[in-house]
């Protein structure tokens, strides 16, 4: 099974190339989750996941783990995510724990209903 990768995005700052802002150019741009085949983000270094549940009822987010430096590991295995949230999960402060060894991080959603958005901050 090949994980779906979703695209990181990288936002806007105070000062935008040329002073201007096109149309759109402020707008996120948000994957399904693939309850199938789950979902994977290349690591930066300064990643902030969101993710929306546009459904009607509550879904299941899931973060898979990788050994740290001193080996541990635990998964967030059923994160429930409202219906209508929007929840955040902050990669700013490292990787330990959850940058796996091909230099992404996994995660997972029940139900293609879930969206998810990766921004790198920097």
């Amino acid at each position: 099974m090949a994980r779906t990768n979703i695209s990181t995005q990288s936002p806007l700052g105070p000062y935008p190339a040329g002073g201007s802002v096109s149309a759109a150019a402020l707008d996120l741009a948000w994957t399904a989750a693939d309850a199938t085949n789950h979902n994977k983000f290349k690591f930066s270094g300064s990643d902030v996941v969101l993710v929306w549940n546009t459904d009607s009822g509550s879904h299941n987010l899931a973060l898979t783990s990788a050994p740290d430096e001193h080996g541990r590991s635990a998964d967030i295995a059923s994160y429930a995510v409202g219906a209508g949230k929007i929840s955040l999960f902050d990669f700013r402060n490292g990787a330990a724990g959850w940058k796996q060894s091909d230099g992404n991080v996994y995660l997972q959603a029940d139900d293609a209903t879930v969206k998810f958005a990766v921004l790198s901050i920097p």
